[in-house]
């Protein structure tokens, strides 16, 4: 029987309490000491793992420690630094865009409303809300790869469009829960839900998942 609303909603506040105990630590697996250095993170980790970035950005964050310096960046010296993330080019024309706006509409500052983030160059809904949620204390859904598939296996939506299922998150999950609960589902995906062989037998959260596979 399909699960409505409610139902859906009751059956992940026991997940976000299994999560709890089971994920004590979990956090955003990006390192960064500002909001600045966060937007420009999660920019580089599009198509890139984490571990990856985190390994370029202490030296990048080195040499461009403000708005200003990222703005003025020679093209193919900030390539060079990001190079291993992937996708560089398109990586070095963004960011320097995105901080270049940063500085003519929003005096240097990392804006703190949807609308705005979406304004910057290179920044979709996933970077907003990471942003918004950990480093402003705003709810929001983060959406990546690990939260899809985890949100459909679990039952809590079929779409595969991220903002479509950021929407059906939205509905059920508490808004003060919502950005640790996208934490938990990263960490989550990596520990037992891998894509190919999750590891149901050993979860914990089996007993009140429905594993839509």
């Amino acid at each position: 029987m399909r699960e409505n609303l409610t139902e859906k909603a009751k059956r992940v506040l026991e997940i976000i309490e299994i999560f709890k105990k089971v994920y004590k630590d979990a956090d955003c697996t990006l390192d960064y000491m500002s909001p600045l250095q966060l937007l420009i993170a999660t920019q580089l980790a599009a198509q890139c793992t984490d571990a990856r970035v985190n390994m370029v950005t202490p030296t990048l964050f080195k040499r461009y420690p403000t708005v200003y310096d990222f703005a003025g960046a020679d093209p193919d010296e900030l390539s060079s630094l990001i190079h291993s993330t992937g996708f560089y080019r398109n990586k070095t024309k963004n960011i320097i865009a995105c901080c270049k706006k940063l500085i003519s509409d929003f005096g240097g500052e990392v804006p703190k409303t949807m609308d705005e983030l979406l304004s910057l160059p290179g920044v979709g809904r996933k970077t907003a809300n990471l942003v918004l949620g950990d480093c402003f204390g705003i709810p929001g859904i983060v959406v990546d790869t690990h939260a899809g598939r985890l949100a459909r296996r679990m039952g809590f939506t079929k779409n595969t469009d991220p903002y479509k299922v950021e929407l059906d998150l939205v509905k059920i999950v508490p808004p003060e829960e919502q950005s640790s609960f996208c934490h938990c589902l990263v960490f989550h995906g990596r520990e037992f839900c891998d894509a190919r062989k999750p590891l149901c037998a050993s979860c914990p959260i089996s007993k009140i998942c429905p594993k839509i596979l």
